[in-house]
């Protein structure tokens, strides 16, 4: 049994020394690390010999499994060096300015106007009313109960946990519900903690990858044969983030049938809902037992600062996800609860239009400059491409960018295959943006 067992781990660090060549090939011709098709391939393989030879198949899926994972590791550390995000270049602009450098941040998908006036009046209040202990890990029952009321569709204030923000809503539910080697599946180009967060638990991250030629549409059918037996997880995010791509009806519903038909959860962040410039479908419009909603205050009210969010499941899935918030961080702070509740009572907010014109002012000089871009259909955000082939453009273009004063994100934050585009955010007044599309237009030119 050992000399067997030694034997196995001698041939798994050959096929990572294979691996990591392949890696390199790919890593040297900018190729994809994920190949669908040969994945594909090897799982076909494997069930055959599996089944052939009685070992069973849910093992020997999560067995592999592993081994794929590992290999994308190893190939991804090549490609990943010297990777930036939209947070490191913010951090980056900080750096600068802390030196005295002025930069236009067009990087952070942050709302430069003010919360509503409600919630400067609940932070005074706080004190007052003694609104600063601890409270039930779910929420406070005022605010559970008006954000159920604010979304609608039958929700009940069961069905709502209050979170210190969605970035740990996504983070606590797939925690909660998603195991070591099991499958995740995140449609790309997409906001980078998806992936973050099923790395975290040791699950496999697998993406399906949609293009600016299909107006970044997803293909279902693609979807349907990278669902396998470990597939616990689809996530969507419409309004898109880096995108601003809405699904239309009929893929979306067909989205919901997959993960219906498979019993996977479907978690839908819908942080962006509140900027939507065409039809939009809430994942809540489908009746389904694993859908999971995840939205925040940060996008609509401004409250990036506050650190609030919340996630509409079933009771069920709500005392998972609880269950992790409590073991995290108890609950979120009572203060700022109250002043989620005091905003949502200020329902006159609607930056909607005043967005809508900033995205305007963008895409007028990426129409003057042939710069191939989708027409954002929601969010804040425009997702450019400004390069084609193998060329890594991206962080070149964001470097010059950042020395001549303006913040963008580069697009191979938001996927490995999107080092070709750039996002550029919308959040800032009209002025600005029209400095830092002037300084863009001028390095752009001079290329």
């Amino acid at each position: 049994m050992r000399d067997l067992t030694n034997d196995i781990f001698l041939k798994v660090q050959k096929r990572m020394e294979i691996a990591k060549e392949i890696g390199e090939i790919k890593s040297n011709r900018c190729i994809d690390v994920t190949d669908q098709n040969a994945e594909d391939d090897i799982r076909k393989s494997v069930m055959s010999l599996s089944k052939d030879i009685g070992l069973d198949s849910r093992f020997a899926s999560r067995l592999l499994n592993v081994l794929l994972a590992a290999s994308v590791k190893v190939q991804e550390i090549q490609q990943n060096d010297g990777k930036q995000t939209h947070l490191s270049i913010f951090n980056k602009a900080k750096q600068l300015e802390a030196i005295g450098k002025k930069i236009i941040h067009m990087e952070v998908g942050e709302p430069d106007f003010r919360a509503p006036p409600a919630v400067r009046n609940a932070l005074i209040d706080a004190y007052d009313y003694g609104h600063y202990h601890y409270t039930e890990t779910v929420g406070i029952s005022k605010l559970r109960q008006s954000i159920a009321n604010d979304v609608g569709f039958g929700v009940a204030d069961y069905n709502i946990l209050v979170t210190p923000g969605a970035r740990f809503g996504v983070f606590a539910a797939i925690v909660a519900l998603v195991r070591p080697e099991e499958e995740v599946i995140s449609i790309e180009p997409a906001w980078p903690a998806y992936r973050e967060c099923a790395d975290f638990v040791g699950a496999r991250f697998r993406s399906l990858r949609t293009n600016l030629e299909n107006a970044w549409t997803p293909s279902v059918k693609e979807l349907e044969c990278m669902i396998n037996e470990n597939t616990k997880m689809i996530v969507i995010n419409y309004p898109n983030n880096p995108t601003g791509k809405i699904l239309d009806e009929k893929i979306l519903g067909k989205i919901h049938q997959i993960a219906k038909d498979n019993n996977i959860y479907l978690l839908s962040d819908e942080v962006y809902s509140s900027y939507i410039f065409t039809r939009f479908q809430s994942i809540l419009e489908y009746e389904y037992d694993r859908n999971i909603m995840i939205s925040s205050f940060s996008k609509r009210f401004a409250m990036t600062g506050f650190r609030i969010g919340y996630i509409v499941a079933t009771k069920d899935i709500i005392d998972k996800v609880k269950n992790i918030q409590a073991l995290a961080v108890t609950s979120v702070s009572e203060t700022i609860q109250y002043c989620a509740l005091a905003a949502l009572k200020d329902s006159g907010v609607d930056n909607t239009q005043l967005i809508k014109r900033r995205l305007e002012l963008i895409m007028t000089i990426f129409h003057r400059l042939s710069i191939p871009y989708m027409k954002p259909e929601g969010s804040f955000y425009v997702f450019p491409k400004i390069g084609a082939g193998s060329n890594r453009k991206d962080l070149s273009l964001v470097e010059k960018l950042l020395q001549s004063g303006v913040a963008v994100a580069p697009g191979s934050a938001f996927g490995n295959q999107y080092h070709n585009f750039i996002r550029i955010s919308a959040c800032q007044p009209e002025a600005l943006l029209a400095e830092g599309m002037e300084r863009f237009e001028r390095i752009w030119s001079s290329q």
